[in-house]
């Protein structure tokens, strides 16, 4: 990586010019300037020579006029997966820059370069050639945290020749060697322990798994190098347990097998002649994603494996239960690789998911994930049990305090109402009672054939959870391709004198929002107040953006509330009450 591409080069530009440049700004380099019309190349002593000169001259030096740009020479045949990132915030956060890349594709690793500059460097590899080149489009020149970043390609000399592309799930997985080092992005902190496997066993295996005084469970969890909570006072009289294994995925893997061959001896032993599936309850957040488009990821699973696999019906979830079952028969093996299977495909979902909500609980103030209980647990790897969630109405917000009920509408698309309102409206309720928000679908008359509006009237933490599920729905149910990120628009109403307020002044306020979240936010203009003097404002963009927009848009209404409220006279005097008309 020691050599350099210099563009944006004047036709004027000759190899004394950059023989100047580079020793006025004391870079050495170790051959001759190759200088092409509008480019040029160069070979620096070393990969550190080469940073310096990408960090001291690209974007900042100007040559006849023109700012020159400079970066990595990389060989078009190994412009692949791997990408550097520079110029990024000095004081970032892991998780929020991890969230950032995440929006593109899985990544494979993610390493700091030591560098002499002020902001950190990173070198990123995706699982993907199109991920990474989808980065580079979206992030080069994005800005953070009032630093533009750079990215550009480095060579990948394990690129692969043109094929269909592996991997493509949204998600972390392997990682490099840990970063560390300056600038001061942190020491990367110790990777968590996956989510936990959740299993469901019958009832009369329970005493088995357990053995004489606990000595067989002891034995499980010393040797898998596992905790394993057996939940025996829930669902009293019921047929099934549920089982809770903390561990690595193998050290999971490993108890789960283990569980099984004991029930297995047992069923033996009692003469027991029914067929003892493997049951794994899994939140209802991530099962769309394992089943796949067209369940196509859960066929590959079943195909891989040799087993049969089936997932509990959607009618089953309450708030209090948001677990899905996943019922898998075969042998003990073919239902230890699927369980294998399963779970990656989880834990990949929890990853992508809580990196993208730790990125944005940076960016919306004061939001709290925890209260929100769009995940299995308040505490990442811990039990899926919800019991936390306030019921609707209840207090405890995740934006702080006792917030005012909001009105959304949001449009989606004609086709998908039936999939939003479910078999005999059991989506839209079980939806209502999640989010602890009101969910009904407009009338379709008057409006665009194409669309349906949806009101929802709830306070932030109810908006925040309803959109987030009516995004997601749409995705599963395919209302939007593979690598089409869902984008809908959404109305909220403001009080007509405080429209200025959210455009600004020459429309800086409505320009900022947009910039910050990158949703599209719009205040039509001439519109005639409603009944209520109130105007619209469209914001349209991914889920995220719209959720950023809103908050933003609110915390502006709210200061102009404020602002409105009278003072307190002087001296304690009441202010006089307003003359009878």
């Amino acid at each position: 990586m020691n050599k350099l591409y210099i563009g944006n080069v004047s036709a004027e530009a000759s190899e004394e010019d950059f023989e100047t440049i580079f020793e006025t700004w004391n870079i050495p380099h170790s051959g001759p300037f190759l200088v092409k019309t509008g480019y040029a190349f160069v070979d620096c002593p070393d990969e550190k020579t080469a940073m310096k000169a990408i960090d001291v001259l690209s974007g900042k030096v100007e040559l006849h006029g023109k700012l020159l740009d400079v970066e990595h020479s990389v060989p078009k045949r190994q412009r692949s997966c791997k990408l550097q990132i520079r110029n990024i915030p000095p004081d970032m956060r892991w998780e929020v820059l991890d969230g950032v890349l995440a929006q593109y594709g899985a990544v494979e690793c993610c390493e700091q370069v030591n560098t002499d500059t002020e902001t950190a460097v990173v070198n990123v590899r995706y699982a993907a050639k199109d991920q990474a080149r989808q980065a580079i489009e979206k992030l080069n020149g994005s800005m953070m945290e009032n630093c533009a970043l750079k990215v550009s390609y480095i060579p990948d000399e394990n690129a692969a020749p043109e094929g269909p592309p592996a991997g493509g799930r949204r998600g972390f997985n392997s990682r490099g060697p840990p970063r560390s080092g300056s600038p001061s992005l942190g020491a990367r902190p110790k990777v968590q322990s996956d989510i936990p496997l959740r299993m469901l066993v019958p009832t009369q295996f329970v005493g088995a798994i357990i053995g004489k005084e606990g000595a067989t469970i002891r034995n499980v969890t010393k040797q898998t190098h596992s905790k394993i909570d057996i939940h025996r006072k829930e669902n009293a009289g019921a047929a099934e347990k549920p089982i809770t294994i903390h561990s690595t995925a193998e050290g999971c893997s490993n108890a789960c097998r283990t569980l099984m061959e004991i029930m297995q001896k047992e069923a033996l032993d009692t003469k027991f002649t029914e067929e003892i599936p493997l049951k794994v309850l899994v939140h209802n957040t991530f099962v769309g994603r394992l089943i796949g488009k067209e369940g196509r990821n859960l066929k590959k699973i079943e195909q891989d494996t040799g087993t049969k696999i089936t997932i509990s019906p959607l009618q089953d979830l309450t708030l209090y239960n948001p677990e899905r079952t996943i019922t898998v028969k075969g042998s003990i093996e073919a239902c230890a690789r699927a369980e294998e299977e399963v779970m990656k495909k989880i834990r990949e979902s929890y990853e992508s998911d809580m990196a993208a909500m730790n990125l944005q609980s940076n960016l919306i103030p004061g939001l709290n994930l925890n209260a929100l209980g769009l995940f299995p647990s308040g505490t990442p790897g811990m039990g899926p049990s919800m019991s936390h969630v306030p019921p609707p109405g209840a207090g405890g917000s995740a934006f702080g305090g006792h917030p005012e009920s909001e009105t959304v509408h949001l449009f989606i698309p004609a086709l998908a109402v039936g999939a939003i309102i479910g078999k005999q409206g059991q989506h839209i309720k079980q939806l209502s009672h999640f989010a602890g928000a009101s969910i009904k679908i407009a009338p379709a008359e008057g409006m665009d054939p194409k669309q349906r509006m949806v009101i929802i009237v709830g306070p932030p933490e109810a908006q925040f959870k309803a959109q987030c599920r009516i995004f997601g729905k749409l995705k599963e149910e395919n209302f939007f391709g593979p690598k089409e990120e869902v984008k809908l628009e959404a109305h909220i109403k403001v009080p007509s004198f405080a429209a200025g307020r959210v455009i600004g002044k020459g429309g800086k306020t409505v320009n900022e929002l947009q910039n910050l979240t990158c949703a599209e936010v719009v205040v039509p203009r001439d519109q005639t107040p409603d009944e209520n003097d109130q105007v619209i404002v469209k914001i349209s963009g991914h889920f995220f953006a719209c959720q950023l927009a809103q908050r933003k848009i609110q915390e502006i209404l709210a200061q102009v509330r404020r602002q409105q409220q009278p003072k307190p006279a002087p001296g304690g005097q009441q202010p006089p009450l307003p003359r009878r008309k």
